[in-house]
């Protein structure tokens, strides 16, 4: 399930616009209007300024008429649970927009931030069987056998080889990173920053596939089971065993984290932990707490849970210590609470990942959480 968030924002435009938007669909798209209004290279792919401009004008202009013209027939709309909130909504986007495509210059004040701080970027270490790493990055190919790098994702090919031995490769993403993989049966996993995945180079055939997620955060699309005479597929992270036929989920397991989430996009997967095992169906999230052992489910908006591997940044109600880490690991910094009241203040935001770290930090500063920051080297200090 791959999320191109342009494309994903701008389909929320035309749903507001048609009538079909929820409540929460609505407060993700007036979120991320609000939080990217200073962005300096706005995404092209959510349209013109003309063309959206037009359209939500368009739609205001037929809701005012339409209660002018109680006899026409077009009445949909009213009969939509968010009407009054779309329409509300409407105007503000078309105000927003229009600040937004109008502003030559904001008249904002940046802090200084230093040139070493730098946007993260697609880079990884591979390491072979024989303890030997290769340094993959934007931009670089490696070929090498039946494995080989675009730059942005390592594909494997299956082996013709009658070798029944599995051998395990690692790929380990730094703080600052991003990397995706193809494993050999198809497999595709998408790695965040300061993550390690270790991997068979080739998977025994009519066993289960298995892999460990040794730390950090990973989304999987398994291939089927159906693919492989019905083989399943197994993630092993510390005390968690996860085992699928063929979905789409989240696992999130930093080194830092007292508890391992699992969130289930798509398919059916089986936990397993210690004695205890538990089912999860899409929309789930699974938070195993490494303390006690003991597991919540709960109900998750996905898209909030998995866009950091579609370049999104999607913070409902986090507490911003909780923030801090995200943006530690994707900025590779470190960062100082002068005001520990801070720690627990809630920020809800829709952030691109590609924006250098002042515009995060402003948007944040503008919600009022924050008052003042500062960096020293690569530490940044809130206050």
């Amino acid at each position: 399930m791959s999320l191109n968030p342009q494309q994903y924002f701008s389909d929320l435009v035309t749903k507001l616009i048609d009538g079909s938007i929820t409540k929460s669909e609505l407060d993700k798209l007036l979120n991320f209007f609000s939080n990217n209004q200073e962005i300096e290279n706005w995404p092209a792919h959510l349209g013109s300024k003309e063309d959206v401009q037009e359209r939500i004008y368009e739609k205001i202009r037929l809701e005012l008429d339409f209660d002018k013209n109680k006899e026409t027939k077009v009445i949909p709309l009213y009969k939509k649970p968010f009407f009054k909130y779309a329409v509300a909504a409407s105007v503000v986007l078309f105000i927003t927009f229009t600040a937004i495509f109008n502003q030559q210059k904001p008249n904002v004040v940046v802090a200084a931030v230093p040139n070493k701080i730098e946007v993260g970027t697609d880079k990884a270490m591979l390491t072979l069987e024989d303890g030997s790493t290769v340094v993959l990055e934007k931009g670089k190919v490696y070929n090498n056998k039946n494995v080989n790098s675009t730059g942005k994702e390592l594909l494997y090919n299956k082996s013709n080889s009658s070798s029944k031995k599995v051998v395990y490769n690692y790929l380990t993403i730094p703080r600052g990173g991003q990397f995706a993989i193809t494993l050999s049966d198809g497999t595709k996993v998408w790695l965040n920053s300061e993550t390690k995945l270790k991997f068979p180079v080739n998977f025994a055939e009519g066993k289960t596939r298995s892999v460990e997620l040794v730390y950090g955060e990973a989304y999987f699309d398994v291939s089927p089971s159906t693919a492989h005479n019905g083989a399943g597929f197994t993630v092993f992270q510390q005390k968690q065993e996860i085992h699928v036929v063929g979905t789409e989920f989240n696992i999130k397991a930093y080194k830092d984290d007292s508890s391992i989430s699992t969130t289930l996009v798509e398919g059916k997967v089986e936990m397993q932990f210690a004695n205890v095992k538990q089912n999860l169906i899409p929309n789930q999230r699974a938070n195993f707490d490494l303390k006690t052992n003991k597991v919540k489910i709960a109900k998750v908006d996905v898209y909030s849970e998995i866009c950091w591997k579609d370049g999104v940044f999607s913070f409902e109600d986090k507490p911003l210590d909780e923030i801090m880490k995200v943006l530690s690991r994707w900025y590779d910094i470190q960062v100082v609470f002068e005001n520990e009241s801070i720690k627990k203040e809630q920020f809800n935001g829709v952030l691109i990942k590609d924006r250098n770290i002042d515009e995060i930090l402003r948007s944040i500063k503008n919600s009022g959480i924050i008052k003042k920051y500062e960096f020293k080297n690569k530490i940044l200090i809130l206050k």
